[in-house]
């Protein structure tokens, strides 16, 4: 698992994740993506699109970290995820947790970012 993190600015962060997000990708990146998820007030955008498999131990990564970043007074949404990985998100109730889009464009402008 490969993760990028960018910070668009405004409070907003992208982490965008590549690979698969099963136990061994999860806890690859574990640490480095709760750093990025550690601020105050900040949205974290998590783009999904070229995550190709996703499994219990990616989605407890993405809840935890996004109940984190609630309880900072921020929020997490994530964007883009195949349709097969949004399909695992809404079927094991992650979605109704973190609200997914469509793509990232779509969610910087749910977001009201440029």
């Amino acid at each position: 698992m490969i993760m990028h993190y960018t910070e668009l600015g405004k409070g907003l962060r992208l982490v965008k994740l590549h690979g698969r997000l099963d136990m061994v990708g999860a806890n690859e990146i574990e640490s480095e993506f709760a750093a990025s998820c550690a601020a105050d007030h900040t949205t974290v955008l998590v783009d999904l699109s070229d995550v190709e498999f996703l499994t219990s131990f990616g989605m407890r990564l993405l809840v935890s970290n996004a109940k984190t970043v609630a309880e900072r007074g921020g929020r997490m949404v994530v964007a883009g995820p195949a349709p097969h990985v949004k399909d695992t998100l809404d079927v094991s109730g992650v979605s109704s947790i973190i609200p997914i889009y469509e793509s990232v464009a779509s969610a910087r402008s749910a977001l009201h970012q440029p």
